[in-house]
């Protein structure tokens, strides 16, 4: 159940504020979910780097992410001499914000005609690369969110703004994606990363008038900080690990990435052999999808408001999965279509709720250390997401070698590799997220009176903000 809250001892944030930070989601789940989601097809198909060198070169790449994000939060998450000035979360996503926007083009660009082992090394030394500046932008962004938008009316209200926001622009960059991309023309991928470039560029500019900190938070960071007992990085990590809550929620968002990321790997599979449409045809349900998401948000909203966080939460994620499972049976766009709209219909309420509950965990977390620590607890998160990267570099590969997968972007494929198709767009996806969200549901305790005693403990420590 929700809690009461007494909003009038701090300045609620503007929604402008709300907006601008929310841009900062549309370009991490872009990159995460979508910029990325043809990387595998592209790689496979069009430039003809056989598949055991694509699934050792996601394997590194998996491994490399799991590992640099929980160590790049730590040793950013702390003051230093010129944070203290600037902030200690703003700076860091000022720094970070082109690299990774000018190596996301780079990856769509490897060397060509010079061998698989060039192009395999190539795309190891520019994802690990890219990852680098991207899981520091990502861990201070999302680190950030707790504090700028302390209350849980501030979260809910923030969050809906970013999920509009996430739905409808990267709608249009799908759409852009959709128009652009060519089967058997590995150019019109270069020519829709260098749009993509420049639209993540404009946004990252957006971004960086949304994450500016007050002078009362710098201060606020600073002194819990100095008081608090200096924490060595695997201490601090276990502590973390061992709060039941934060671990739940990072294996629900794991789950998640992890299904959300196979079926978006899958989507241009789908188009191609089973559908067999030009991508073109994408357009359909993705501008359909968005529009019934977004008339599902008010709905989604006033539930976390009469029910709380956790019970929106799980049930939107519960009936996710079970929207993965006609994909297993549909056959022609127009089904997909449909069944894709009521998809989005459900997550749209799972992605409304996303950093409400990670901002709760965070806040407990932030409770036994007694100082903020969020950027480390996106690190962590990260570092069990990124398992995403890892299943779909087995996954895929795997299901395609056994299934005997033709790479030609003109081939008709067999009913087995149609199936093989299927199963990692649809079934592996559907049954994860069942399983986790009933686990979710089961041992998440974060709510009503444990909420409340959480709150007035954050106040006694002077790091509610």
């Amino acid at each position: 159940m929700a809690i009461e809250e007494d909003l009038s001892q701090w300045e609620i944030a503007s929604t402008g504020k709300m907006a601008a930070y929310g841009i900062g989601y549309v370009f991490i789940n872009y990159l995460l979910g979508y910029g990325l989601a043809n990387l595998f097809y592209f790689y496979e198909v069009e430039i003809g780097l056989p598949a055991i060198y694509l699934s050792a070169a996601f394997i590194i790449f998996a491994i490399w992410n799991m590992v640099n994000d929980p160590l790049l939060g730590y040793l950013t998450d702390k003051p230093l001499k010129w944070t203290r000035k600037y902030g200690l979360r703003a700076p860091w996503v000022v720094i970070t914000t082109f690299p990774v926007v000018i190596l996301f083009y780079v990856i769509w660009i490897p060397p060509q005609g010079m061998g698989a082992m060039i192009i395999f090394l190539w795309f190891i030394i520019i994802t690990c690369l890219f990852d680098t500046f991207f899981s520091i932008y990502n861990d201070h962004v999302y680190g950030g969110f707790t504090n700028q938008f302390p209350s849980e009316y501030e979260r809910r209200r923030a969050f809906a703004i970013a999920t509009i926001l996430m739905f409808v622009l990267i709608t249009i960059m799908t759409v852009i994606g959709s128009v652009t991309i060519v089967y058997g023309d590995p150019s019109s991928f270069v020519r829709w990363a260098m749009l993509m470039m420049i639209i993540l560029g404009i946004y990252g500019v957006i971004v960086l008038t949304g994450v500016r900190e007050s002078p009362e938070m710098k201060q606020m960071f600073i002194q819990a900080f100095d008081k608090a007992e200096k924490i060595g990085f695997f201490k601090t990590m276990k502590a973390a690990l061992k709060t039941k809550n934060f671990a739940i929620s990072c294996a629900g968002y794991t789950i998640s990435i992890t299904a959300t990321t196979l079926i978006a790997a899958s989507t241009i599979y789908l188009y191609k052999d089973v559908y067999r449409i030009p991508y073109i045809y994408g357009l359909i349900p993705a501008i359909v999808g968005t529009v019934a998401g977004l008339l599902m948000i008010p709905f989604w909203s006033n539930y976390a408001r009469k029910h709380g966080f956790k019970k929106c939460y799980a049930t939107a994620y519960i009936l996710h999965g079970i929207c993965f499972l006609p994909f297993l049976f549909i056959s022609d766009i127009i089904f997909h279509t449909i069944f894709w709209a009521i998809y989005q219909m459900v997550y749209i309420g799972e992605v409304t709720m996303l950093m409400p509950v990670a901002s709760d965990t965070y806040d407990e977390v932030s409770s036994k250390m007694e100082k903020r620590v969020d950027a480390l607890l996106v690190g962590i998160r990260t570092f069990f997401f990124r398992v995403a990267f890892l299943v779909v570099g087995v996954v895929i590969p795997l299901i395609h070698v056994m299934t005997a997968y033709d790479t030609n972007p003109y081939a008709i494929q067999t009913p087995l590799a149609i199936w093989g198709i299927r199963v990692h767009a649809a079934l592996i996806p559907g049954v994860i997220m069942i399983i986790m969200g009933l686990i979710f549901k089961k041992w998440y305790t974060l709510e009503g009176k444990e909420k409340e005693a959480l709150v007035m403990k954050l106040k006694d420590l002077g790091i509610y903000r």
